[in-house]
């Protein structure tokens, strides 16, 4: 069976509502949310403000994740997030222990999610970018091999010159045909670290596409 195929473009923007989709964020927040029934604070305004696509300077250390010294991070280029405020998070450190405990689990949980996707939108970026690059190689070398054959049948370039054009556009085939099958699987990994189904989200921008 072929891996499945993304139909939509990646999105950038607003992330929040996709790691929402993941089963451990919704059990975590479901946690969170019992043990916050009596404090009277709502799971939403916890969560970080997530954008895809976008860079911002890195301040603070992960390590300090919910103190408001240290509240914005930026992995990389392709994802960037901002913490809610330190009120939320205090009142429910200032709550029983059972709420404070869930609140760890549940900034732990989001963490996680926010890593797993990070990790996986590099490495799709970075297979897009081979696979356009050997994509390009293959229409070199199946426009060289169409010219050799050309030659060849002219009586104007030898044999061998024809057979060394199809050697390396089958090579360049093969590459291109284990790029397509690694980008794929770098697809369905990104579609799982975000949940899925972000072609029903809320509206996002766009930017990275599967080619």
């Amino acid at each position: 069976m072929a891996p499945p195929r993304l139909s939509q473009p990646l999105p950038v923007g607003d992330g929040a509502a996709l790691l929402k989709r993941r089963p451990d964020v919704r059990a975590a927040e479901r946690g969170l949310a019992g043990a916050t029934a009596r404090i009277g604070v709502a799971t939403a305004a916890l969560y970080p403000s997530v954008s895809f696509g976008l860079g911002a300077g890195s301040t603070g250390l992960l390590a300090d994740i919910g103190q408001p010294a240290a509240n914005r991070w930026s992995l990389s280029s392709l994802i960037s997030w901002t913490l809610p405020g330190a009120g939320e998070h205090a009142r429910i450190r200032g709550a029983e222990a059972g709420a404070d405990a869930a609140l760890a689990r549940f900034d732990g949980v989001v963490l996680n999610a926010l890593r797993e996707t990070e990790t996986s939108l590099a490495v799709y970026a970075r297979e897009l970018d081979r696979n356009a690059a050997l994509r390009s190689a293959r229409d070199e070398a199946a426009t060289a091999e169409g010219q050799a054959q050309t030659l060849y049948r002219a009586g104007k370039s030898p044999y061998l010159t024809g057979l060394d054009a199809q050697r390396t556009l089958a090579t360049a085939e093969a590459a291109l045909a284990a790029s397509d099958g690694a980008l794929a699987a770098d697809q369905v990994n990104l579609f799982l670290a975000l949940g899925g189904g972000w072609e029903n989200a809320p509206a996002v921008r766009t930017v990275v596409s599967a080619r």
